[in-house]
């Protein structure tokens, strides 16, 4: 999923502090998942703004809306008949729903609550950790179904540096050496000779660096 962190009251205050009127929307989705954008959240950042805009002599008009999400645009149309009596709409989803609303509705004016950071999962509880960088041609099969791209902090695909040790990564003793867990799951499966054998070079022309990326289902396309 989308892992996502707040953004500083004060840097969101900051953002809106000439506005009187605001909509906040929640999503449904992954920042929910992740405990940042809900319904939830919704509710405790209208109450902290507007306590923080009461106390400085500046009250502020709140109102709380949560969609299913804000990545699809059957969602975002549910707020077409208010998104405008605002001043401005403050988004509580991952980068993808302010810029969606954005688009949607180019009058109005769209600030994020959150801090989108990674794709990951949970660790154990209140705990996410990065597993992929969306790099769009999967090659973790190669690697017993682990992501070095993501979890190397050198991105190395073709064993560790020299800079771990202790099976740490050198950056800090609480990252695990992504390549001395391939290593050791290799050899205590008997298949070390696996990182040995010839691979082709992985395909980065579905990556990020040329340029914002489409994907389109042509089975189902209207």
């Amino acid at each position: 999923m989308i892992v996502a962190n707040p953004k500083p009251i004060s840097e969101i205050l900051d953002m809106i502090k000439d506005l009187k009127k605001i909509l906040i929307l929640g999503c449904k989705g992954c920042v929910t998942v992740c405990n940042v954008g809900g319904a939830k959240e919704v509710g405790i950042l209208a109450s902290t703004l507007k306590i923080a805009r009461i106390k400085g002599g500046n009250p502020v008009d709140i109102t709380e809306r949560t969609l299913e999400r804000q990545c699809d645009p059957e969602y975002i149309a549910q707020v077409k008949d208010i998104v405008h009596d605002f001043d401005g709409v403050i988004s509580m989803a991952c980068g993808v729903g302010p810029q969606f609303l954005s688009e949607a509705y180019p009058k109005q004016r769209f600030f994020p609550a959150v801090d989108t950071t990674f794709f990951g999962g949970a660790v154990q509880h209140g705990i996410w950790a990065e597993r992929c960088a969306g790099c769009g041609t999967c090659i973790i099969h190669y690697f017993d179904g682990m992501c070095p791209i993501a979890r190397c902090s050198k991105s190395l695909m073709n064993g560790p540096c020299g800079g771990s040790a202790g099976g740490k990564c050198e950056i800090s003793k609480d990252v695990d050496c992504i390549w001395d867990m391939i290593v050791r799951k290799k050899m205590e499966q008997g298949r070390l000779d696996d990182l040995v054998r010839f691979k082709p070079s992985k395909d980065w022309r579905t990556a990020r660096d040329g340029g914002p990326r489409r994907s389109i289902r042509e089975e189902l396309v209207i």
